[in-house]
């Protein structure tokens, strides 16, 4: 049996996942990266995208995530979210309907701080909707 780490997925409302692994791909913010049994400690903001969880060698499941921080100590990783969605329940109307909702905030947008948070409302609903449909 292949060496496997701890892994904790954990929105605000609730823990998601506690499994042990084989391996886990993170979307950091400076580009994705991969996490093995005995990875050495690391901290990471997290950009919007797809956290891959392998076991028995290939993807077993995938979670659309819209922002937060990932941990990463020796024997495992824990990944603090704002959201998490499996992706295979991210449909194409879903990620239209997310992409409108940001359109919306960007129209209304006034002040600078109104405007930084629809970029990164329709950063999420982009990333969303290049996953839309996609099952691992």
């Amino acid at each position: 049996m292949a060496d496997t780490l701890q892994f904790e997925l954990v929105s605000p409302e609730r823990l998601l996942l506690s499994e042990q692994v084989e391996m886990v791909v993170v979307p950091g913010t400076d580009g994705y990266f991969g996490v093995l049994p005995k990875h050495a400690p690391v901290m990471s903001t997290l950009r919007p995208g797809v956290i891959d969880v392998y076991r028995g060698g290939a993807i077993a499941q995938q979670y659309f995530v819209a922002a937060g921080f990932a941990e990463v100590n020796v024997s495992g990783i824990t990944v603090l979210v704002d959201e998490a969605v499996p992706v295979a329940e991210i449909t194409r109307a879903k990620a239209d309907e997310r992409r409108a909702s940001a359109q919306s905030l960007v129209e209304k947008a006034t002040s600078e701080d109104d405007k930084r948070k629809a970029a990164a409302a329709m950063r999420v609903a982009d990333e969303m909707a290049s996953v839309a449909g996609r099952a691992n």
